[in-house]
C-alpha cells in the first residue's frame, strides 16, 4: 500500500523517516502484517541513501514496530503494540455557517439486521434481478457505449431520459419527453437540486405534517424558513398555507408517511393556490408504482397547466437504493438552471448503471419486475393490515392506503398504548418497527414496513410485534 513521506527540510532525514512510520503504526494508517517497500525502492522513491532509510527501518525493528523476513521482505509488526488514536485538530475557531448549525442532525438510525424488520424505506433486496442486472451492466461496458470524451450530458444518459419519459408517460400519466427529464443520484439530490435554483435565504417553504424529515432539514440547510402544513384525510390541508410561500413539497400519491392519497378536489385547489400565489410545488412521488387496488388519481404535473410542478421519482424503491438513481421533471423555465447545478454539483452520475437501467426499462424488465414485486407486497400488505384489524383492533388502527411499501398505524383514540414502550419491548423481540412520531403529526402509532420481511416469516414477525404492542398497552 503507498505510504506517504515528507521529507521537507534536510536534517536528519532518517528520524524523519521513522517517526512517520511509526506514527502511521500507532494511529492503523500501516496494519498489522503489511508489507513496507524494500529500503532501495524506498530511497529511490525519496531521493536519499538506502543507508538512510535502512536507518529507520532497523531502529523500527529493534523497537517491535518492524520484523524483517529473509527472502520475504519487511513487514508492520504482528505482535500487540500499544495504539493511540490521533485525535484530528479540533478546529475549534472554524465553523459551519449559521444555518448549518440550525439543521437538525437526523435520529440514529441504526441499520443492523434485526431478526424481522420492519422499518421503511427499502425495498425487498431479495426480489431484484440480480443475475439480469449483471448482464447489463457488463453490457453497458462496452467501450462503443461508452462516451469518447469520458464525460456526458449533466441531464443524464439520453436513452435513459428517453426510457424515463416513456416509462412514467404509461405508468404514471406523466406529460414529458426526454429533454424534461433529469437523472440524478437519487431523489434527494432531485430536491437538493430544486433548492439550489429556487431557495434564497428567508425563502419560505411548506412542508407535510406529519412528512418527510430529510427534505425538511435540506430545505433548512439551503437557508429556507420552513412551515410544517397539516394533513388530513384528503391531503395537505390548503387553506393552512402562509401567504408568501413561494415552495410547496407535497406527495400527493401517497402521502408519507400516513399512505392517504389527495384527493382530486384537495389537488386541484393546491394547484389554483400555487397560481395566485406565484408558488412552485414539488410532487415527490416516491412509492406509488407499487399499486394493491384502485386506479391511481392523475398526478399533479399532468393537471398543472401553469408549469408550476416539478415532479421527482426515485427508483430506490422499484429496485435497489444502492443504485442511487433517480429523476427530475422540470419546467422549461427552470431546466437551463437545473442543468447547471447537477453540472456544478457533480458534472454527471454513473453512466454504467444509466445505461444498464436504459436497456431494463426498454427490454421491459422493469415492468415485469414491478409486477412481480407487487404481487408479493401485496400477500404482505394483507397479512399486516388484517393482523393489526384482527390482533390489535384495541389498540392500533390502520389508516386506508393502496400503494406503497409501508402502512401507518395510528394508536386508537381510546386506546393506552405507550408507543415508545411497545418499540422497544419489539427491539428486545428481535423486531425494528418505527414511531409515527419521528415524522411530525399530532398523532402516536406505528408505521410498518413490509420491504425487508418475506411472506413466509411476516407472520412470526406481527406475533412477536402484538405481544409488544398488547404489553405496552397494560403497563
Amino acid at each position: 500500500m503507498p505510504f506517504h513521506i515528507s521529507l521537507d527540510g534536510h536534517t536528519d532525514l532518517a528520524a524523519r523517516i521513522y517517526r512517520q512510520l511509526r506514527d502511521g503504526i500507532l494511529d492503523g494508517r500501516l496494519r498489522a502484517g503489511e508489507r513496507l517497500p524494500p529500503t532501495r525502492e524506498l530511497a529511490r522513491e525519496l531521493d536519499v541513501s538506502r543507508n538512510t532509510v535502512a536507518v529507520a527501518y532497523e531502529r523500527l525493528t529493534a523497537e517491535g514496530f518492524l520484523v524483517s523476513h529473509v527472502g520475504r521482505g519487511t513487514f508492520v509488526s504482528a505482535d500487540p503494540v500499544a495504539r493511540s488514536k490521533r485525535a484530528a485538530p479540533a478546529g475549534s475557531g472554524v465553523r459551519p455557517i449559521a444555518r448549518w448549525r440550525a439543521v437538525q442532525a437526523p435520529p440514529d438510525d441504526d441499520r443492523t439486521s434485526p431478526a424481522f424488520d420492519f422499518r421503511v424505506g427499502a425495498p425487498d433486496p431479495a426480489l431484484f434481478p440480480l443475475r439480469t442486472w449483471r448482464r447489463l451492466v457488463s453490457q453497458a461496458l462496452r467501450p462503443s457505449l461508452l462516451p469518447s470524451s469520458g464525460y456526458a450530458d449533466p441531464a443524464g444518459l439520453e436513452a435513459l431520459r428517453v426510457a424515463i419519459a416513456r416509462h412514467i408517460g404509461a405508468a404514471r400519466s406523466v406529460r414529458a419527453g426526454a429533454e424534461d427529464v433529469l437523472v440524478t443520484q437519487g431523489a434527494q439530490q432531485a430536491l437538493d437540486l430544486i433548492g439550489r435554483v429556487l431557495i434564497e435565504p428567508g425563502t419560505r417553504v411548506a412542508v407535510e405534517d406529519p412528512g418527510y424529515p430529510p427534505a425538511e432539514r435540506l430545505f433548512t440547510a439551503h437557508g429556507a424558513r420552513v412551515a410544517k402544513v397539516p394533513v388530513d384525510a384528503e391531503g395537505l390541508d390548503v387553506t393552512a398555507l402562509a401567504k408568501g410561500t413561494r415552495l410547496i413539497y407535497t406527495t400527493p400519491s401517497h402521502q408519507f408517511p400516513l399512505g392517504t392519497p389527495m384527493s382530486l378536489a384537495r389537488r386541484t385547489a393546491l394547484l389554483a393556490w400555487a397560481e395566485r400565489n406565484d408558488a412552485v410545488i414539488i410532487e415527490d412521488d416516491y412509492d406509488s408504482e407499487y399499486r394493491f387496488s384502485d386506479r391511481p388519481l392523475e398526478p399533479l404535473q399532468s393537471l398543472d397547466h401553469d408549469g408550476r410542478v416539478l415532479y421527482v421519482g426515485s427508483f430506490s424503491k422499484t429496485l435497489l437504493p444502492l443504485l442511487r438513481l433517480g429523476f427530475l421533471v422540470a419546467p422549461t423555465s427552470l431546466r437551463p438552471a437545473l442543468r447547471q447545478a447537477k453540472q456544478l454539483m457533480d458534472w454527471h452520475g454513473d453512466l454504467v448503471t444509466q445505461s444498464a437501467l436504459a436497456s431494463f426499462i426498454d427490454e421491459g424488465l422493469l415492468a415485469r419486475h414491478v409486477r412481480k414485486a407487487t404481487r408479493e407486497y401485496s400477500m404482505r400488505r394483507d397479512r399486516i393490515s388484517a393482523f393489526v384489524r384482527d390482533e390489535l383492533r384495541d389498540s392500533l388502527e390502520i389508516v386506508p392506503s393502496s400503494a406503497g411499501l409501508h402502512l401507518c398505524a395510528p394508536v386508537s383514540p381510546h386506546a393506552t398504548v405507550t408507543v415508545d414502550s411497545a418499540i422497544a419491548e419489539a427491539a428486545r423481540a428481535g423486531v425494528a418497527v418505527e414511531s409515527l412520531s419521528r415524522y411530525g403529526g399530532t398523532r402516536g402509532g406505528l408505521v410498518i414496513g413490509y420491504g425487508l420481511v418475506g411472506s413466509d416469516r411476516v407472520g412470526e414477525g406481527l406475533a412477536r410485534l402484538g405481544e409488544c404492542v398488547s404489553a405496552a398497552g397494560r403497563s
